[in-house]
């Protein structure tokens, strides 16, 4: 699609990103202060410097890229990040049904640096904390979080995350910061976090008001540029001590929908491209991009030395065409009103991120059970109400049949 027939234009585009930038914040720092620069040794020769950041108020200090290990099962990758640099490993109980969390936990012990790296796990997802009184909760939530401690072979995590928060009643759930508290007081859970993939927004700023959670783990990419409540909540946690985690950084990265933008720039730049516009905001502590091969761990952890854009980033994040391409669903629930049968469109559209940009099916397919029965695929009547009300223009019909081709 062209930028002349679009309301979209490439002029708006660069636009909403520089309004994101103020709202974030990045405008008036010096670039000294927000990217790294290559630096004389006292011999002359120029070193690169790792760019860190501390997460909040936990005092977490990490590199700025850090490891998603969700899609990956080769523990060699895991040991290769560390010996690339890399400090902070996220994982979860979800995933690979416990295998991931033994994974990254027997590369640590093999290694003997678990006093040298960051662990986050995450527990707790929606259909096991669903219909529990405060009481049920916290001790179903203990029992996850030492099942995860068990997996990982550690007596404790750096980071707990309560997995897939999407609403402010949950930040808010005795039960679950009752269960927290008590595995922080014994030593089990250093730091307490919130997983969020929608309503980010809302749930972070009641992370921050409720003033019990030390880190946020939420989805943030360069299609959200626009969201000016997303990034000054981002802005308000870092200012209040609450360390932001980024994940969907890359926004499908070089499995984005249309082929147009393989063909345009390498998968190297899209990655780097997109990386950089997440940690150019210096709000947020680190990202965890999800890898499984060494050529994607060396691009995505090269942006730890340097964030200033290549000409090709910058052509790329000015690309009006990338940005109408993109099809990322940003979890706003904006269509969810239209539906007449009450379908779960942005649980459907995480389901087919997982299957079709992730190839991840496992994951694909616990999330799509997750969805209650009156909310299935199968209810869809394909009447594109809801593709109206889409932020990103997503062809959320093409990706219901999609979806329907590979589970129904």
């Amino acid at each position: 699609m062209s930028g002349k027939g679009s309301d979209y234009t490439r002029r708006s585009f660069i636009s909403t990103a520089a309004t994101g930038l103020v709202s974030a914040g990045l405008v008036n720092f010096t670039p000294g202060k927000v990217f790294a620069q290559e630096t004389e040794t006292p011999e002359g020769t120029k070193e690169k410097k790792l760019i860190y950041r501390t997460i909040g108020r936990t005092g977490l200090k990490v590199p700025i890229v850090s490891m998603g290990v969700m899609n990956s099962n080769n523990p060699e990758i895991v040991q290769a990040s560390y010996e690339e640099g890399i400090r902070h490993f996220d994982t979860a109980a979800y995933y690979q049904f416990g295998r991931n969390e033994q994974m990254v936990g027997s590369v640590i012990n093999k290694l003997k640096v678990r006093d040298k790296v960051v662990i986050g796990t995450k527990n707790f997802i929606p259909q096991q904390r669903r219909g529990l009184t405060p009481e049920q909760s916290k001790t179903k939530l203990i029992e996850a979080c030492e099942a995860s401690l068990s997996r990982l072979g550690t007596d404790y995590v750096d980071i707990m995350y309560i997995h897939d928060v999407r609403d402010a009643e949950t930040v808010a759930d005795q039960g679950i910061i009752e269960g927290l508290k008590t595995l922080k007081q014994q030593g089990k859970v250093r730091s307490t976090g919130l997983a969020t993939h929608a309503a980010m927004a809302d749930v972070i700023n009641a992370a921050v008001s409720g003033g019990f959670y030390d880190v946020v783990l939420t989805a943030i990419n360069f299609t959200m540029a626009d969201d000016a409540g997303l990034l000054e909540a981002i802005k308000n946690a870092a200012a209040n001590g609450v360390g932001i985690v980024a994940m969907k950084a890359l926004a499908g990265g070089a499995r984005w929908p249309n082929p147009q933008s393989r063909r345009d720039y390498t998968s190297s730049t899209i990655a780097t491209a997109a990386l950089k516009w997440v940690l150019r905001n210096e709000s947020i502590s680190t990202s965890i991009p999800g890898y499984t091969n060494y050529e994607h761990m060396r691009e995505d952890f090269s942006v730890a030395y340097n964030l200033e854009y290549t000409e090709q980033e910058k052509k790329l994040l000015s690309d009006n065409n990338i940005k109408l391409s993109m099809g990322y669903c940003r979890q706003c629930n904006k269509c969810l009103a239209t539906c007449p049968d009450g379908v779960d469109v942005p649980t459907l559209m995480r389901v087919h991120m997982y299957a079709a940009q992730y190839a991840n099916f496992k994951i694909a397919r616990g999330t799509l059970d997750g969805i209650p029965a009156r909310s299935s695929i199968n209810v869809c009547r394909d009447c594109l109400e809801c593709g109206a009300q889409c932020a990103n223009t997503v062809d959320i019909a093409r990706r219901i049949d999609e979806l329907k081709a590979m589970y129904c």
